[in-house]
């Protein structure tokens, strides 16, 4: 039987990191791609679901090292849909959370060829929630503010400043390399004592998690890999990982030393 080489395009949310929490429909469009197309954060585990005779093609921007530029992505796209027929463009996370998919869809479209959405699981709160720190809870926080840490040209989000002057959760995407100056800008708001996790590649087996204020993550930078994908989270919240005690009891320690 002839396959159905119509051009179309899928873009599918692979989920936070494990494999396993990519969604069903979302596997199950994957085996029915004629190719793939994958960003950086996408797991070889869950590219091993995959059937093995489906071309799958790497276009990852990771931490300034970037395979291929935006408006190049989306032109390997539509070559791609033309020439194969069904291509899957695969994201980490969720397609619609900093993942670029309104500019892709709008160049795809120009082009006549439908795109379909398959979401995922954001990181933004799956991998927080993995560690036990919840986004929001009663007479802690009723809200959480996702966002990334600068602006194209560098400078900070005038949300970041703005979510620091309230009691909102915030979740930082992207801010790991800029860290200290985010604590510093945040501590202009929020009182020293307010509890920050640091949690890179989350929910996978290399998931690193550190836990402090924003008055002593500064003494953790050494264990937190710069080029790792990681998530920032300031509030209140925190305190709920089981490691912020211990955290707090080890600075009453050697406050008192």
């Amino acid at each position: 039987m002839e396959l159905d080489k119509t051009a179309k395009v899928s873009l599918v949310g692979a989920g936070p990191g494990a494999k396993d929490l990519i969604t069903v429909r979302g596997l199950k469009v994957l085996n029915e791609a004629d190719i793939i197309l994958y960003d950086a954060l996408i797991s070889n585990e869950l590219l091993s679901e995959i059937r093995t005779n489906i071309p799958r093609v790497y276009i990852g921007k990771r931490c300034g090292k970037h395979s291929h530029t935006q408006n190049e992505i989306n032109e390997l796209i539509v070559q791609n849909a033309f020439k194969y027929g069904h291509v899957v463009r695969l994201k980490g996370g969720d397609p619609f959370v900093f993942g670029r998919a309104n500019e892709e869809i709008e160049y795809v479209e120009s082009f006549g060829i439908p795109v379909s959405v398959i979401p995922g699981i954001s990181s933004a709160i799956a991998v927080p929630s993995s560690q036990g720190i919840p986004m929001t809870k009663r007479g802690v926080s009723s809200s959480f503010w996702v966002m990334t840490a600068t602006k194209r040209d560098g400078t900070f989000s005038q949300d970041l400043k703005y979510a620091a002057k309230s009691s909102t959760t915030m979740v930082i995407l992207m801010g790991v390399r800029k860290l200290i100056e985010i604590v510093d800008e945040v501590s202009k708001y929020r009182g020293r004592m307010t509890p920050v996790a640091v949690i890179q590649n989350g929910t996978t087996e290399n998931e690193r998690c550190i836990v402090a204020t924003l008055d002593t993550i500064s003494n953790h930078t050494n264990s937190i890999i710069k080029n790792m994908p990681g998530i920032i989270v300031i509030g209140d919240v925190v305190a709920d990982h089981p490691s912020f005690f211990e955290e707090e009891v080890q600075r009453v320690l050697h406050s008192e030393i």
